[in-house]
């Protein structure tokens, strides 16, 4: 993950640098090129802490208090097989991301035709999101 948060770190500089100059080309009077510049060195600055946090995280609970946890991603002569073993707890056959994605969309359309057409898109993504998060609490994967 090392190599992934420094891809990230690194642009920062280059989205601050490239933020102060658009300001500065437009007299910092125009109202979305500017904050999107800087939205996206933040959103880089975001991911580049939670991979490094991530990576801090998991060095710590290796065997060892000094261990340098590397993922076999990580190692330059690593095998495919190391990689092998669970990845994580998913939901199977799980349909809620797709409702969640239709509200989604229904508030950005709402945000263009009409604020009514807001309010619904918030109305399916909130059940969606229930949905979702109580999945495991009922039917065939209920605990």
């Amino acid at each position: 993950m090392k190599a992934e948060a420094k891809l990230f770190l690194i642009l920062i500089p280059f989205f601050v640098v490239v933020a102060v100059f658009y300001g500065y080309m437009t007299d910092f009077k125009e109202l979305m090129g500017l904050p999107a510049i800087t939205m996206t060195g933040l959103m880089f600055a975001l991911i580049g802490w939670y991979l490094l946090y991530t990576r801090n995280h998991l060095s710590k609970n290796a065997d060892g208090p000094n261990s340098d946890y590397m993922r076999p991603e990580d190692d330059l002569l690593g095998q495919v097989d190391q990689g092998a073993g669970e990845l994580g707890d998913f939901a199977p056959q799980s349909w809620w991301p797709f409702p969640l994605a239709l509200g989604g969309a229904i508030i950005f359309m709402g945000i263009a035709v009409g604020w009514w057409l807001v309010y619904i898109g918030v109305a399916v993504a909130a059940v969606a999101i229930v949905g979702w998060v109580f999945e495991f609490y009922r039917g065939e994967h209920a605990h």
